[in-house]
């Protein structure tokens, strides 16, 4: 029964992958097209705070208010007593599940509120005298409610396994933002650039949120319900589940030390470079990070729900002691192994082909404008720093997220505080001592993926031996010597 479900879960998981692959080929194709259009007809300047400044404010609202609840959420068994194929995919949510998937937006709301200003507050006044500057800063954090509305029906989308629907919300939002933020520019002239990519945001958080609405019209609840539950004999009455809200909490502070080191680089280059460097910055990480974002993405969150699941399912996480867990652990090892094996080679091929070509292919792709600035050196290092680093990176933290107890999230926190410093320190070395400026922060941004990556590899090899897998074998997760040579 075990292999049987775990047989299941792969195939989800392999599905959930290649939706998402599709869904991000797709839309990064068109995004691509049109934000080559906004690089042309937006400045540098502008360029760099719609893509570093706002998209740090969104990103950070997004963030703050439902990082820890997602993965929370993914480790909660659906209330479904049916085993039927059409029962789990149609599975109800506790409403103890239900309560807790209201806290993105009931959070979102202030978290907007000061995030917008605070960062309004600390923004210099060059920056600020841009046109529709407040205007623009209002619209991203609006736009980052409208996304978080949405939240409790994606949760209940990937409790139903209906991945289908996110697909759908994501790729008609990512195409409807850069029409709409191509279509003011082009209209209202250079002036209304800022507008523009806010406009375009705004449009991005509408279409997600009608699009989760309209596959779950009946389900949009903004308040949670108070829960009575009896046991032997004692009425019990709550709104959010202890366990489960203290897990939600754990990795929602576990979170926000995450998103200082993952969006650390766009910390510092808004606070140490110019709006022009930022311009600069800004397409060098639009364009290298398109293979991360078309498949290093999907494979890290299908593979974050597969090993949640297949978990979660068999109660792996509890003993060790019966085959059925056993079977489970042993497909998640399998699972990972293979991962990581993805992983290798895709580096090197990128170590091995890209750099060859790259040249020729900046020439092509960078609007002129942008081969005088630091855009070509940036991307440079792209194929051979910093997206091997971001490809295991991301399958480690994956199965971190999902087997993870408290204590163990709790020491991730405290080696988060430790590698923030690291990393802060190595800017400041290779920004400010060395002066490498934004190729620094290329460097310092992979170092702070190379160290999160070997702690979560720790966490799997630890993980495994206190499952008393004796059979693991890492050398799978290697290629073999004739690849090498």
């Amino acid at each position: 029964m075990a292999s049987k479900d775990a047989s299941s879960l792969s195939s989800k998981a392999i599905g959930i992958a290649s939706s998402l692959m599709l869904l991000q080929l797709l839309s990064r194709g068109v995004t691509f097209a049109l934000n080559q259009a906004l690089a042309r007809l937006a400045s540098p300047a502008v360029f760099g705070t719609a893509s570093i400044q706002f998209e740090l404010l969104s990103s950070t609202i997004l963030f703050l208010s439902r990082e820890g609840v997602r993965n929370a959420l993914l480790r909660a068994k659906s209330d479904d007593g049916d085993e039927s194929e059409d029962a789990k995919t149609t599975s109800t949510m506790h409403p103890s599940v239900e309560n807790i998937s209201l806290l993105p937006p009931l959070l979102g709301v202030p978290v907007a509120l000061l995030s917008a200003l605070l960062y309004l507050y600390l923004t210099p006044s060059t920056t600020l005298s841009q046109p529709y500057f407040t205007e623009s800063v209002a619209i991203y954090a609006f736009a980052a409610v409208l996304v978080l509305l949405s939240e409790p029906l994606y949760i209940k989308a990937q409790n139903d396994l209906r991945f289908g629907i996110r697909v759908r919300a994501e790729g008609s939002a990512v195409i409807l933002k850069a029409i709409v933020a191509v279509t003011v520019i082009v209209l209202g002239g250079e002036d209304k650039a800022l507008l523009a990519f806010a406009l375009g945001q705004g449009a991005y958080g509408l279409c997600t949120l009608v699009v989760f609405w309209l596959a779950y019209p009946t389900r949009l609840k903004l308040w949670p319900s108070k829960i009575t539950e009896t046991l032997h004999g004692n009425v019990r009455q709550y709104y959010f589940e202890p366990k489960l809200l203290n897990l939600s909490i754990a990795m929602t502070s576990q979170s926000l030390f995450k998103h200082l080191l993952t969006e650390g680089d766009k910390f510092a280059v808004s606070m140490v470079s110019s709006l022009e460097d930022q311009g600069a910055y800004a397409i060098a990480s639009n364009y290298g990070s398109l293979v991360a974002r078309i498949l290093f993405q999907p494979i890290e969150e299908s593979s974050r729900v597969f090993f949640s699941k297949a978990l979660a399912s068999d109660g792996s996480q509890k003993s060790s002691k019966g085959s059925k867990d056993k079977g489970a652990i042993l497909s998640v090892h399998t699972a990972l192994s293979l991962l990581l094996l993805f992983d290798a080679h895709l580096t090197l091929l990128l170590v091995t082909f890209v750099p060859p070509y790259l040249p020729t292919l900046l020439k092509i792709l960078l609007p002129p404008r942008y081969l005088q600035t630091a855009a070509p050196q940036i991307l440079a290092l792209y194929p051979t720093i910093l997206l091997p680093t971001m490809a295991f990176n991301g399958t480690l933290e994956a199965f971190l997220a999902s087997t993870s107890t408290t204590s163990v999230m709790k020491a991730h926190a405290q080696f988060l505080v430790g590698a923030s410093v690291a990393s802060a320190g190595t800017i400041w070395i290779l920004v400010e001592f060395l002066g490498w400026k934004t190729t620094g922060l290329v460097w310092a941004n992979s170092f702070n993926l190379f160290l999160r990556a070997a702690w979560a590899g720790w966490w799997a090899w630890e993980w495994f031996r206190r499952n008393n897998l004796t059979e693991r074998k890492w050398s799978y997760a290697l290629p073999p010597a004739s690849v090498w040579t």
